[in-house]
């Protein structure tokens, strides 16, 4: 079985190693009040990994895929936009339910009830999470999303659910309680949230009602920390 090493670098940006791989979701380390780092801090990176087109989720891809050549995987609005705007050559554009294969495993784009668009008015395609299986792990990374039930189809039984707590726009800490239960992860991470005073959220609290009240346990990293799956 291959481990696979999460770091939580604030907000919703996650650094994920699965052997020599490193991928980045969602860079938003520039302008972030809550990151520890900067772009050029993470070392080299082989993709990037973005759920949708959000300011607070692409802050960072088109210095991070110049300075490492490193790969975008995105939906196809998002690809173009970077190829258009940034002159980006490795890009892998894909839409819900599509998988893309890795040497290190596979990465299927699943649903999420979000908006998307770009900083200039651009359409950024449909919203993403993403679910990340690497031999017989699974992560399962539900991005900017309200619960709905058919996260359950995707991700039932992930070893790691990594789900947005911040409310106001994502789901908060009651509609992630509802996603636990439905998806039954065998753990869970919260993500989105503590970076601005609207999303602000006590997760020791979150993962109290977590132990409480679903059969999952929950794990809050702080900001630059790492969990092995």
């Amino acid at each position: 079985m291959m481990s696979v090493r999460l770091t939580w670098l604030a907000h919703a940006t996650w650094l994920i190693e699965l052997g020599a791989t490193r991928i980045v979701l969602d860079p938003f380390l520039t302008g972030n009040p809550a990151a520890k780092i900067g772009p050029n801090d993470l070392g080299e990176i082989s993709h990037i990994l973005v759920s949708h087109a959000h300011h607070d989720h692409v802050a960072d891809v088109a210095e991070i895929a110049k300075t490492c050549d490193a790969t975008l995987i995105a939906n196809f609005e998002i690809t173009q936009w970077f190829q258009k705007h940034h002159g980006l050559k490795k890009a892998i554009g894909m839409n819900t339910g599509g998988i893309v294969r890795l040497p290190c495993g596979e990465i299927m784009m699943t649903p999420a009830f979000h908006s998307s668009s770009f900083a200039d008015g651009s359409y950024g395609g449909c919203p993403s999470g993403f679910l990340l299986t690497a031999s017989s792990t699974r992560v399962y990374f539900a991005c900017d999303t309200a619960f709905f039930s058919d996260m359950a189809h995707y991700a039932l039984h992930a070893d790691c659910a990594v789900l947005p707590i911040g409310d106001l726009f994502t789901m908060g800490i009651d509609e992630s309680i509802r996603a636990i239960r439905s998806i039954e992860p065998r753990r869970v991470l919260p993500t989105h949230y503590g970076t601005w005073p609207p999303i602000d959220q006590d997760a020791e609290a979150w993962a109290q009602r977590v132990r409480d009240e679903t059969s999952a346990e929950p794990t809050v990293l702080a900001v630059g920390q790492t969990i092995e799956i």
